[in-house]
């Protein structure tokens, strides 16, 4: 069904599911899963470490950095809303940075962090053309970590 024969309703179901498909296979093994839900000209920007990705490949690797750099201890799920073109996702990882494979990272390895993550999507024919990651890095317990958790929301916790 092309985008213009579904519904308003439809089209922000499809759209919240692709990034909830997207997040669940945000991890090592299954990476490749995540980067196919891309549209061939995606566009990946994390502002805050100046990084701009233009090629699934790259932003795959960047993943693969991540994963090999921080050891998530939590996630708290904030909001999460969408649009027929955009979803907005809005959470808190607590982790350790344990390697230093992320570029323009904050903290030193043995940090560890709380960090605000804002993420936007774009979504074009099905597809996501742009992930935006905005992210806010404090370190765990400093006064900069005062986030306002609505009621409700869910943490998981990874160990």
């Amino acid at each position: 069904m092309t985008t213009a024969a579904r519904t308003r309703e439809e089209i922000v179901a499809h759209n919240i599911a692709l990034v909830e498909e997207h997040f669940h296979n945000e991890a090592p093994d299954t990476v490749d899963k995540a980067i196919a839900l891309y549209s061939d000209d995606i566009v990946w920007e994390g502002p805050s470490r100046g990084l701009v990705y233009r090629d699934a490949a790259d932003v795959k690797e960047m993943y693969l950095g991540i994963y090999r750099s921080l050891k998530m201890h939590s996630h708290t799920q904030l909001h999460r809303f969408a649009t027929e073109e955009w979803v907005f996702d809005d959470c808190i990882y607590v982790g350790t940075l344990v390697g230093d494979e992320m570029a323009n990272m904050p903290f030193p390895v043995g940090t560890r962090i709380s960090v605000r993550l804002v993420h936007a999507f774009q979504i074009r024919d099905g597809k996501i053309c742009r992930e935006n990651a905005y992210e806010l890095w404090r370190k765990e317990g400093d006064i900069t970590v005062n986030d306002d958790i609505p009621e409700g929301a869910v943490t998981t916790y990874y160990d």
